[in-house]
C-alpha cells in the first residue's frame, strides 16, 4: 500500500478497561505502518462514554503501549472534543442528513420482529422521515426526546481494502445509524468520523469487525465535506478453542502478560505475525518487525493466538538480544549493567529477572554444594587454577588439567564443579562464568568455603 509522504495512523481505544493483546495487534499494526514510512502514530481516547470510562484504564494504556515500545506522536481525548462533534451534527442537521427518530426500543424491537416474520431484513423502515412539526411537537409533549439518525444515501459504497482487497456495501441494507442518542450523548461513529477529518488521518488500520462500519463512515465522511482515509480491516485474534478475545479475558491483557515478565518484543511479534504469511519467530527490535509487516500477506481467516506459545517465544527473544536492547533495564533490576554478564547469561534465561538470580551467582555469597565424596577431587583441582587475569579461555586450559589429575571425565567431573561453584544442575556456560567471579570466590567455594 503506497502511503503519502506523511501518513497519519490512528489507534483509538476506549477507556474502560485493560487493553488485551488482540488490541495490540490493531495498535502495533498502526504504529509500525506509521514508524516505516515517517508518519505520525495518534493514541486517541474513545472516552465519550462517561459512566464506563475511567482516567486509570487510560493511564494503564499509555503504560501499555509505552512497554510495547509504541508511545504515541500525539494523545487526543474524545471528551475534550465534544463542541466539534456539536457543530458537525448541527450541519448535517441543517443538511437534512441528520433526523429526528422517537421510536423506543421496544418499539423498534417489535418492528424487527414483524419485519423477521415477514421474511424482510430487519432494517429501519425510516418512518420517523414521514413525522410532521406537528407529530414531533405532540410526540416531545408526551416526554419522548428523540435519537438523531443519519440519513443514507442508500446507494453502493466502494473501497479498495488494505486486506480485503476491493470491497463493496450497499447502503440500502443498512439502518440509518443513530449518531446521537436522546440523552445528547454520541455513539462511536460520529466523533470518529469528526476526529480523522479534523487530526488528517490518512490510514484507518483496525479489525474486520468494522467492515459494515466503513460504508457508513465514508457516507459520513462525503457528507461533511472531506475525503476518506485508507481503509484496512486485519483479521481478529482468536483462542485456540476460536473465542473471541475480550477485556473480560483478564489473563491476555497487556498488564498482565507484563506481569509475568514476558518480552514486550515477543509480545509484539506474536501479535502481529500470528495469521499472516510470515512465520512467528524471535525479532531484535521493533524496526526489524516493522520490515515484516505487509497488511496484504494478513489472512482473512481468524488468527488463533495461543497464549502458550508466549513463554517459549518470550525466552528465544532474550536469547537473542543485545546489551544495548536491555542495558536500562539492568539499574531496574539491581544489577550492575555489565555486557559481559549479559552475554554469558542470556542463552540461559527465561525471563530477565532470571538475570538477577545470576549475577547473585556469579558475585556471592552463595553455600557451595559438595557431595561428600567430591569434597576431596574439588579441593585438589582448586589448586590447579591458573593466576588472573582470566578470559574465556581459562576454563577450558583449567578443566584439562582438572580431567588429568582427578582421572575424572563426563558428568563425574562436570557437574561437581558446576553445582560447588552455582548450586545449580544447569545454567550458562563456566567458561564465560569464572571470569566474572573471579579467582578467589572459584577457590572458596572449590573448597567448601561460602563466597
Amino acid at each position: 500500500m503506497p502511503y503519502t509522504p506523511a501518513p497519519v495512523f490512528r489507534f483509538a481505544p476506549s477507556p474502560t478497561g485493560y487493553i488485551h493483546v488482540g488490541n495490540a495487534r490493531t495498535a502495533l499494526l498502526n504504529a509500525l505502518l506509521a514508524q516505516r514510512a515517517g508518519g505520525t502514530f495518534v493514541l486517541r481516547f474513545d472516552d465519550t462514554d462517561e459512566a464506563r470510562s475511567r482516567p486509570e484504564y487510560a493511564d494503564a494504556i499509555r503504560e501499555d503501549l509505552a512497554w510495547l515500545g509504541i508511545p504515541p506522536d500525539q494523545v487526543s481525548a474524545q471528551s475534550g472534543r465534544l463542541a466539534l462533534y456539536a457543530a458537525a451534527a448541527e450541519t448535517l442537521k441543517a443538511m437534512g442528513r441528520l433526523y429526528p427518530a422517537y421510536e423506543t426500543e421496544e418499539e423498534l424491537d417489535l418492528k424487527r420482529g414483524l419485519q423477521r416474520a415477514r421474511g424482510l431484513p430487519p432494517v429501519y423502515d425510516r418512518s420517523a422521515l414521514a413525522l410532521t412539526e406537528a407529530d414531533r411537537t405532540k410526540l416531545e409533549a408526551e416526554g419522548r426526546r428523540p435519537h438523531w439518525r443519519f440519513r443514507l444515501d442508500q446507494r453502493v459504497v466502494s473501497w479498495v481494502d488494505g486486506v480485503r482487497g476491493p470491497q463493496q456495501v450497499d447502503t440500502a441494507s443498512l439502518s440509518d445509524p443513530v449518531l446521537v442518542r436522546a440523552d445528547g450523548t454520541y455513539l462511536y461513529t460520529l466523533p470518529s468520523v469528526v476526529d480523522d477529518l479534523d487530526m488528517g488521518v490518512t490510514d484507518v488500520v483496525r479489525g474486520e469487525d468494522h467492515v459494515t462500519n466503513t460504508a457508513v463512515q465514508i457516507e459520513l465522511i462525503a457528507a461533511l465535506g472531506g475525503t476518506a482515509p485508507r481503509f484496512a480491516h486485519h483479521n481478529l485474534l482468536t483462542l485456540p478453542s476460536g473465542e473471541g478475545l475480550s477485556k473480560r479475558l483478564g489473563h491476555l491483557s497487556l498488564r498482565a502478560l507484563r506481569e509475568q515478565g514476558l518480552e514486550p518484543l515477543a509480545v509484539a511479534a506474536l501479535a502481529v505475525l500470528v495469521g499472516t504469511s510470515e512465520a512467528v519467530a524471535p525479532v531484535e527490535s521493533l524496526a526489524a518487525l516493522a520490515v515484516q509487516v505487509d497488511l496484504a500477506r494478513i489472512s482473512r481467516a481468524p488468527a488463533r493466538f495461543d497464549p502458550e506459545d508466549l513463554p517459549g517465544l518470550s525466552a528465544r527473544t532474550l536469547h537473542h538480544l543485545s546489551f544495548g536492547a536491555v542495558a536500562d533495564r539492568f539499574a531496574a533490576g539491581g544489577i550492575p549493567a555489565d555486557e559481559s554478564f549479559w552475554l554469558a547469561v542470556r542463552g540461559n534465561l527465561a525471563s530477565f529477572t532470571e538475570a538477577a538470580d545470576w549475577w547473585a551467582i556469579c558475585t556471592g555469597p552463595l553455600a557451595p554444594a559438595i557431595a561428600g565424596d567430591d569434597a576431596t577431587f574439588l579441593a585438589a583441582i582448586s589448586e590447579l587454577l591458573p593466576p588472573e587475569p582470566w578470559d574465556g579461555a581459562t576454563y577450558k586450559a583449567w578443566i584439562a588439567q582438572a580431567k588429568a589429575a582427578g582421572g575424572r571425565s563426563g558428568k563425574a567431573l562436570f557437574h561437581p564443579i558446576r553445582l560447588a561453584l552455582t548450586g545449580r544442575e544447569t545454567g550458562p556456560e563456566l567458561a564465560a562464568l569464572l571470569p566474572l567471579m573471579g579467582r578467589a570466590r572459584v577457590c572458596a567455594r572449590l573448597t567448601g568455603v561460602m563466597a
